[in-house]
């Protein structure tokens, strides 16, 4: 099963990359029998960007036609270009163009769906999110899979999923436009909830930068107690400790300096707390 589903991924996903409409029919069709999307990943839309769309329908019309698949009651259920619609709705049209797919089943209306919507770059990491949980849940592919199919790397996908492991307010500003998606990856590095909290509301009312938040979530990690390890702290001089100071004030985060068998050779640790702290620690040592 979850072969096949994989292999209707691959050829919705190859149908939206090549714009292949060649066996589907675009014409205009009544405003008002256009339903929304049962799966559209977006759920906020921006007041002043849709003003911004209605005026310019007003002035030159569509540019872009609506995606839709008709139903047996002869309904036309968006699959792309929601906010395209009510903007049409908005600026008076009786009448939308569409592209009308044809011959799809539940599952590939719900796979065509999320893939086109999933590749604009407008949809806020919240709704992306959502997005990439629904084609888990609904086609039990991995994140793996995603990530091949959607042409980014799987640490791409993990961090943004991982952002769904915030609470509902802070997604919510995502959502809104209220934090920005640097906000939200600073803040998922941040494991302490109320402190989390702290600084959610810090970049509401002090408008803090995405690098004020991120030196705040360095410095968080940076003051985690060390743990003592029998035998290991003895063989620390001085100057090692003092450089594990100046590294971890450097990277934000634990370090240790261990000793080996000789004078000349040991290891030293980097911690990391999240997928999220990993790929900012990563950038900082890449510099």
């Amino acid at each position: 099963m979850r072969q096949a589903l994989g292999k209707g991924i691959d050829a919705l996903i190859s149908k939206v990359q090549n714009n292949d409409i060649s066996h589907d029919m675009v014409r205009k069709i009544p405003i008002d029998s256009v339903r929304p999307n049962r799966w559209q990943p977006r759920k906020a839309f921006d007041e002043n960007a849709m003003a911004e769309l209605v005026q310019s329908i007003k002035e030159h019309g569509l540019l872009q036609p609506i995606s839709v698949w008709r139903d047996a009651d002869g309904a036309f259920e968006l699959i792309a270009g929601e906010r395209r619609w009510r903007a049409c709705k908005a600026a008076g049209l009786k009448e939308v163009e569409a592209i009308i797919k044809k011959d799809l089943t539940d599952q590939q209306k719900f796979g065509l769906s999320l893939i086109e919507n999933i590749q604009r770059e407008d949809l806020n990491a919240i709704d992306h999110a959502l997005a990439y949980r629904q084609l888990m849940d609904e086609f039990s592919i991995s994140q793996t899979d995603i990530a091949k199919k959607l042409g980014k790397s799987k640490s791409a996908v993990s961090n943004t999923l991982r952002l769904l492991e915030l609470e509902e307010d802070i997604q919510k500003g995502v959502q809104t436009g209220a934090v920005s998606e640097g906000h939200a990856r600073a803040l998922i590095s941040i494991p302490d909830k109320g402190k989390r909290k702290e600084a959610y509301e810090r970049i509401l009312t002090e408008k803090i930068s995405v690098r004020e938040l991120e030196a705040y979530a360095q410095n968080f990690h940076a003051r985690r107690p060390r743990a003592k390890i029998s035998g290991e702290s003895r063989r620390k001089t001085p100057e090692m400790t003092d450089m594990e100071a100046r590294l971890e004030k450097h990277l934000g985060t634990k370090v240790e300096i261990m000793s080996g068998g000789a004078p000349e050779n040991g290891k030293i640790t980097i911690h990391y707390y999240s997928l999220d702290d990993f790929d900012r620690i990563i950038r900082i040592l890449k510099k």
